[in-house]
């Protein structure tokens, strides 16, 4: 059990190479579905070992023994190896659920104090144009969803550029991109080791919002030059107070982006299926560790119950 239980917390130290490379071999579209599941995966089966070895280290003692009923020492490995994990695994819990909650409490303040701006200014349709000396667009969820760009950005842009990035931001809305990009924070706060995936993620929707961009304009270079030009303005702007689950065309490493467009639309790659079957396999084995871990911690308790034979 032990063992089975570690493995979980012990995959997502291995996930940033594997995304990078399922990155470039998969669609865009696959791989933000591919990634952010397996990403939600993980960093749940990791969540569900530590609260299994809290559960354990719990049952040693004699309280909560008398609470769960035990006529019977729990048998797991040794109080040396069990103590101290179960420790470790309530400061982890702890801390995941301390920065879940930050993040979700400034990410909430953050959206509130963005679609009161957003409602302040002039709207035409889904495009609400926010008067501010700092380049920036991005696409802001809600009821109803909006395109929020400011009059520095588009001063910084011609009318073509203009329709292209428009283009970019409707695609993240179109695409609920927002809810890739909160599962991968809210991932990354609950195993340290999946920080770098929800780069990844981003990258990849940006990726998405790209390819539906040049689609839309029928123009990629356009749509490639639109967001290089979109970002250069915005270097100079000041940090922007929207959510982080607000996609932006100006986010992500836009070098590669404007490379992936101009180098034609995406093909398929000969090595995708094995990417997609990797990526699959991981979340899978995290999955049945921590599966099989848990049932034979029920198995164990029902031991130390005296309701099945060991």
């Amino acid at each position: 059990m032990i063992a089975l239980l570690l493995l979980p917390i012990a995959l997502p130290f291995l996930v940033a190479p594997v995304t990078r490379r399922a990155l470039d071999r998969l669609a865009p579209r696959t791989a933000l579905w591919l990634l952010t599941l397996c990403t939600v995966v993980t960093a749940g089966c990791s969540l569900a070992a530590l609260g299994a070895f809290v559960l354990t280290g719990l049952l040693q003692l004699s309280v909560f023994a008398a609470l769960g009923e035990l006529v019977h020492p729990l048998r797991t490995a040794s109080d040396a190896f069990v103590v101290p994990a179960a420790t470790l695994s309530v400061g982890a819990l702890a801390v995941s659920l301390w920065t879940v909650a930050r993040a979700v409490l400034r990410q909430t303040r953050a959206f509130r104090a963005a679609r009161t701006e957003a409602d302040r200014g002039p709207a035409a349709g889904d495009l609400c144009v926010v008067d501010s000396p700092d380049p920036d667009a991005y696409a802001l969820p809600g009821r109803p969803h909006r395109i929020v760009v400011t009059t520095a950005m588009l001063r910084s842009l011609d009318a073509a550029e203009r329709e292209a990035l428009f283009a970019h931001e409707r695609a993240h809305n179109a695409g609920g991109h927002h809810y890739f990009l909160a599962a991968a924070e809210l991932a990354a706060h609950c195993h340290p080791a999946l920080r770098p995936v929800r780069h990844q993620i981003r990258l990849a929707a940006e990726r998405v919002a790209d390819e539906a961009a040049a689609s839309a304009v029928g123009d990629r270079r356009l749509t490639a030059r639109a967001i290089a030009r979109a970002a250069l303005a915005g270097q100079s702007a000041a940090r922007s107070a929207r959510p982080g689950f607000a996609a932006g065309a100006t986010t992500g490493p836009v070098p590669l982006r404007v490379k992936a467009l101009l180098a034609g639309p995406p093909g398929a790659h000969r090595a995708a299926a094995a990417a997609a079957a990797l990526l699959l396999a991981w979340a899978g084995l995290s999955c049945g560790a921590a599966a099989t871990g848990m049932i034979d911690f029920h198995h164990q308790v029902e031991v130390a119950q005296g309701e099945e034979a060991p």
